[in-house]
């Protein structure tokens, strides 16, 4: 899953964002919630992930937050207040959270919401959905294919997740590397070249038929067909 996590709190978000890529998710930062708005508008997010544990006013968040609804592939928007009431909770839902929590709070909890809301999402195609033959379990990070599960590593399973949001279609290089890399400013090309190669010969000798293809020039596609 692709998760902006937007937090000025350090505590908090050294936390979060060590926790959420242990859980295998592709997680861009920033200590901003305006400079958080700015990203959103620059690539889809699967979940966004507000934390307000300072002085952010109840009103100015609430102001935001429609904003964020209002971003491309309808992101879901979480937020984790330091302190709220029952109503001021309910007052961020009808402004546009998806689902508040309040410190503190449960990561098993927040990482089940995380899932149900993705299930409910449709921010992944239905179509390429439909033509894939993959599918990927998050909670034993294993590739799955009929009867054949394979474990795998963070970074390969970030790689395949990016490639199936767009299955039998080319896939930039470069978006695969934001993606996959998120934690990296620059990413020699040759280490999402080694990636792929580990991953196409892992996918072979267990007896998937699932391809990873290179697009000259471009990027890589997965032909699950």
């Amino acid at each position: 899953m692709r998760v902006l996590l937007v937090s000025p709190a350090r505590a908090e978000h050294a936390f979060l964002y060590k926790a959420l890529r242990e859980s295998a998710h592709s997680v861009q930062s920033t200590d901003d919630i305006r400079d958080g708005l700015y990203l959103g508008t620059l690539e889809p997010y699967d979940a966004i992930l507000v934390v307000a544990l300072g002085d952010e006013t109840l009103e100015s968040l609430g102001g935001l937050l429609p904003e964020f609804a209002k971003l491309p592939g309808s992101p879901a928007v979480i937020v984790i207040m330091g302190n709220a009431s029952a109503g001021e909770r309910a007052q961020l839902l009808r402004s546009g959270a998806d689902a508040c929590f309040v410190t503190p709070y449960s990561f098993i909890e927040l990482q089940e919401r995380l899932k149900a809301l993705q299930r409910g999402s449709t921010s992944l195609s239905n179509d390429s959905n439909a033509q894939a033959i993959i599918r990927l379990d998050a909670s034993t990070r294993e590739v799955i294919e009929g009867k054949y599960r394979l474990s795998i590593s963070k970074r390969e399973f970030l790689l395949i997740e990016c490639l199936l949001r767009q299955v039998n279609l080319p896939v930039p290089r470069d978006q695969l590397i934001r993606y996959a890399w998120p934690e990296k400013e620059s990413v020699d090309p040759a280490s999402v070249n080694l990636v792929v190669a580990r991953l196409r010969k892992k996918l072979a000798q267990h007896g998937f038929t699932a391809q990873l293809e290179t697009v000259s020039r471009y990027g890589y596609q997965l032909r699950s067909q």
